[in-house]
């Protein structure tokens, strides 16, 4: 097994459980180590520190597997992870639809699977992972016996490790287009064309959180993708709802959802620019019971997080001024760079700026699915929140 030595003055965070290792934290290393290749890494006094997967090109150029020097790193090592992950996802309660693979926080760094009752989705972000790819993939075939298994690899990060954007069948070609079951509700999703994996799986419990708050309340979602929050709401007893969002496509999908749940007449969805429509219809007075936004990441640099918060504030103080006193606002934020504690700065800012009181009634994060180790930072990123608004 290839060596990586660290320097004596590094960052407690290795010591401490984090899997990644920065170029300028590596001392030396054994001549020759290809790319992708399992090595063995050291602190500066020799002890070791784990084992895993080193990528010369990345500026994260080992990513740790396993801290246990007894166990290999093979096929076998792969099947038992996966199986570890499946075993958690049932405990918890995630069945039929669940991230079944979250990366770091299931010491599988740069892996993506998302299980859709019976096809998978998977995401293989880096070059040492990538390269167990077909390994993966059987476990999932001796695992679940899967009706398909599709690739989803065409996303820009891949590039920063040497790798290609692509996606396409990982098992015999089958119908991408797929209907799933959450919460009571069924919902298109496209496997092939959808983000990310083709559906945010990370919000499905803050989706039954507003059950009570949208009975026969007059609601608007902005930033609505497919439609999945307006959706609920129309089956939690809204009054009337709609969504609006500035994807063509996102919202044809989401009048599809609507009518195959036969809401269609409750809940619609137009194309529009939602930072748009909430400045102009705060502007005409427009009022709602209920404003729910969902926008996507707004920055995933450090160097424009100013630019987030500045967006965030915006949408979350417009969308105040929309709601009637004791109305409610529902919000989120996926962007990682963003804190809880900023998050909720931020939300307390718009508040100040939009004149308005706002009691917290619900504040959460992803679903348990996408669990949350304490130390790696980048494995808590969804910050979810009701208040009301006096």
């Amino acid at each position: 097994m290839k060596q990586v030595y660290l320097k004596k003055k590094i960052s407690n965070r290795v010591a401490n459980g984090h899997p990644w290792i920065f170029a300028n934290e590596v001392q030396k290393m054994d001549e020759g180590i290809g790319a992708g290749e399992i090595v063995d890494v050291f602190f500066d006094n020799g002890k070791f520190a784990g084992r895993g997967y080193l990528n010369s090109r990345s500026q994260i150029v080992v990513r740790l597997l396993t801290r246990d020097k007894k166990i290999e790193i093979n096929e076998k090592f792969f099947m038992d992870r996966i199986s570890d992950c499946w075993e958690y996802r049932q405990k918890t309660g995630y069945i039929e639809n669940c991230r079944l693979v979250f990366g770091e926080a299931d010491e599988l760094p740069q892996l993506i699977i998302d299980k859709f009752n019976d096809y998978f989705v998977i995401q293989t972000l880096a070059l040492g992972i990538d390269q167990w790819k077909p390994a993966l993939v059987r476990a999932i075939n001796k695992i679940f016996n899967p009706k398909g298994i599709y690739e989803r690899n065409d996303v820009p990060v891949r590039e920063l490790e040497g790798l290609s954007q692509q996606k396409g069948f990982l098992s015999q070609p089958f119908d991408p287009k797929i209907i799933i079951r959450e919460n009571g509700l069924k919902f298109n999703v496209d496997l092939e064309n959808g983000q990310k994996t083709g559906y945010f799986l990370d919000q499905q419990d803050n989706r039954r959180a507003i059950r009570n708050i949208v009975k026969d309340a007059e609601v608007l979602g902005g930033f609505t993708y497919t439609g999945t929050f307006e959706i609920h709401a129309a089956h939690y007893g809204a009054r009337s709802v709609l969504g609006i969002d500035i994807s063509e496509n996102a919202v044809e999908q989401a009048n599809r959802n609507a009518k195959l749940n036969k809401l269609d007449h409750v809940v619609t969805f137009e194309t529009a620019n939602a930072f748009d429509v909430l400045k102009q219809w705060s502007r005409d007075g427009r009022q709602y019971d209920v404003v729910m936004l969902d926008p996507p990441a707004f920055t995933k640099s450090r160097e424009t997080i100013q630019k987030a918060i500045t967006g965030y504030k915006e949408i979350n103080l417009r969308g105040m001024k929309l709601i009637r006193p004791g109305g409610f606002l529902v919000t989120s934020s996926c962007t990682s760079l963003v804190s809880q504690d900023l998050f909720l700065q931020i939300i307390d800012m718009a508040a100040k700026d939009a004149r308005r009181k706002i009691r917290q009634v619900v504040f959460q994060t992803q679903s348990a699915d996408h669990p949350i180790i304490r130390g790696i930072e980048n494995t808590q990123y969804l910050k979810f929140l009701i208040v009301q608004v006096q």
